[in-house]
């Protein structure tokens, strides 16, 4: 009985975890003017915002949401559309996030290594490639897990 009772908070929140997810999912999507929302892959879904970015937002403890880019350098739409999924998963205006996102970018670029700028329970982070071919820029926004 007791094993069943477990069981079923257990369910119960991870169902509300996800529910919580689907909303952030949808603002994000109306936010960012997305084409397309994907399927949900595991803990992750994608995003095609308005600008043709795929914003993934992936959905555990907290939530976090990444943005990868294969141009020379980001776009403003980029930064843009990164810093209000950033700033909906946190909790955090947009302009906030922009700001450490672009830090976190140009510290990426100079120190040739992976940048966190940490601020108040939560981080933003970039790796910089600028020499690849492919993947050039990958950047995340999420809450510092507490533990």
């Amino acid at each position: 009985m007791i094993r069943t009772a477990l069981a079923c908070l257990l369910l119960l929140s991870t169902a509300a975890r996800a529910d919580e997810c689907d909303t952030l999912v949808g603002q994000i999507a109306q936010a960012t003017g997305a084409k397309k929302v994907g399927k949900r892959v595991g803990p992750s879904v994608d995003v095609k915002a308005a600008s043709g970015l795929k914003i993934d937002v992936t959905c555990r403890a907290e939530p976090i949401v990444q943005v990868a880019s294969s141009e020379p350098s980001p776009s403003a739409a980029y930064y843009r559309d990164l810093s209000i999924a950033g700033g909906l998963a946190i909790g955090v205006p947009p302009a906030t996030v922009e700001a450490a996102l672009v830090r976190a970018y140009e510290t990426a670029l100079r120190e040739r290594r992976k940048s966190f700028i940490q601020q108040s329970g939560w981080s933003a982070s970039c790796y910089a490639d600028p020499g690849s071919s492919s993947l050039r820029t990958l950047c995340s926004v999420g809450r510092i897990p507490p533990g």
